[in-house]
């Protein structure tokens, strides 16, 4: 049998892996979103590193262009312009590289940020060693390992630029550098330390506020999927609650039809029509108890003996309007089927389930009158439902699709649209609400298409 949204969220919560330290929100949140957000984030990272290596290009050659010519200081000029290239090269290839994929793992950045020390290295080695004031640009590598990097990378950068630094002072490069800080700004080596200091302050401060909106957007986006997964764990426990007491009604529920039919049968209500009436009304709203019931078990995914029923978009909806008409007590009520052209689908208890929640919370809301509008959009199904009622508390509207949010003040209540919420999650869907004017409010519901087609059904 098709699995049910409700049925889906079990599986998930069950193959989850569980560890000692973690709640079991935690775990599920862990299994399904972790990785992958902070994949994402180590994506943005990655191209930040790749931003920052471009601006390290044109600096240097800048920089060799002016201190050659501007300075008069002989630079070798070659060899810096193949270090040059070499860098560019590297850039260019990580550009390419990490521009379609989906995964930076620790070790790529930890690589990214060697290449670029030890060109610094080379570059520093041609231009002055030690005495190069730009030598300082090692802490602003030292500084993004620390945010982008594990502890033990970091701990690695620490040593590996240390030893470069070392190594500058023990092997004399080509070129030396006159140096006399009593001039004050006079001197070159003190011009360079202030160009130095103002550039690691600033790309510090750019780099490190992006990375920073990176990691905090990341942090957002997980304690905002940790709430989706606990939402749906909440699901899943007044699934099995719902489960339970639909077993238990079942069988009061028989006793109850077997006794209206033996009542129809005596003379004291077949020779009263009004009692009979009556009758016939106790029976309609038994069938619709029992519906209700086997409708909560096809749900859970236990109804076993029904095969799902194939049907169309168009059919699905007509029935469930006619079906929802019947069983309330609709007043005034428009309906606007423009689907356009049909397509097949699997009847999903549990997207029937979701759109009767949201009709059920307008009709209460607006006993008068309610609306429903369907219209396709791409490869999404569209249901708009309207009502004239009140209208959705702002408080309500800010936190709408959480459980127990509700205007009705009464226990429990605010369920129905947490619920359809959720379903229209686990189909891939979303829904918003807003007010109308000049009262009343609008439920959308955009539903992927794609999880309901036979094919996909199919390959399940």
């Amino acid at each position: 049998m098709r699995d049910t949204p409700l049925s889906r969220a079990a599986e998930v919560r069950s193959a989850s892996p569980s560890t000692d330290e973690a709640s079991p929100h935690a775990e599920l949140g862990q299994s399904r979103t972790d990785s992958g957000t902070r994949d994402n984030a180590g994506v943005k990272n990655m191209h930040q590193l790749i931003q920052l290596r471009w601006i390290a290009v044109i600096g240097q050659v800048a920089t060799i262009v002016f201190v050659h010519f501007g300075f008069n200081i002989k630079l070798p000029l070659m060899p810096m312009a193949i270090v040059l290239a070499c860098l560019a090269a590297f850039n260019l290839v990580s550009m390419l590289r990490w521009r379609r994929r989906e995964k930076v793992t620790n070790g790529a950045l930890f690589l990214a940020l060697l290449v670029d020390i030890l060109t610094l290295t080379a570059q520093l080695y041609l231009s002055g060693g030690a005495a190069n004031p730009f030598v300082f640009l090692y802490l602003l590598q030292v500084v993004l390992a620390a945010v982008l990097l594990r502890t033990w990378a970091s701990w690695a950068v620490v040593v590996v630029t240390s030893a470069c630094f070392i190594a500058l002072t023990a092997f004399a490069g080509p070129v030396v550098i006159p140096a006399d800080p009593t001039r004050g700004l006079a001197d070159p080596y003190v011009q360079g330390m202030l160009l130095c200091f103002v550039l690691n302050a600033t790309l510090l401060v750019v780099f490190i506020t992006r990375i920073g909106r990176i990691l905090r957007a990341r942090d957002a986006r997980l304690a905002d999927l940790r709430q989706r997964a606990a939402e749906e764990e909440h699901i899943v426990r007044m699934g099995l609650l719902a489960s339970g007491a639909a077993h238990e009604l079942g069988t009061p529920l028989a006793t109850l039809s077997v006794i209206l039919g033996d009542w129809r049968r005596m003379p004291p209500f077949t020779q009263q029509p009004e009692l009979l009436q009556e009758l016939d009304e106790m029976q309609t709203q038994l069938t619709r108890c029992k519906s209700i019931v086997t409708g909560i078990l096809l749900s859970a995914g236990e109804a076993r003996g029904e095969a799902p029923a194939q049907t169309t978009v168009v059919a699905f909806l007509d029935d469930l309007v006619a079906q929802w008409r019947g069983t309330r007590p609709v007043r005034g009520f428009d309906y606007e089927n423009g689907f356009g052209e049909d397509v097949a689908i699997i009847s999903d208890s549990g997207l029937k389930q979701m759109i009767c929640n949201v009709l059920d919370n307008a009709l209460e809301a607006s006993p008068g009158w309610v609306g429903l509008e369907s219209w396709r959009d791409g490869d999404k199904l569209v249901l708009r439902v309207s009502d004239a009622g009140p209208g959705f508390a702002p408080a309500m509207l800010s936190h709408f699709g959480k459980p127990y949010q509700s205007s009705k003040g009464r226990p429990g209540g605010g369920l129905g649209l947490f619920l359809a919420l959720n379903v229209a999650r686990q189909l891939g869907g979303s829904i918003v609400a807003r007010n109308r004017e000049p009262s009343g409010a609008v439920v959308t519901m955009n539903l992927p298409l794609s999880p309901l087609t036979l094919s996909e059904a199919g390959d399940e």
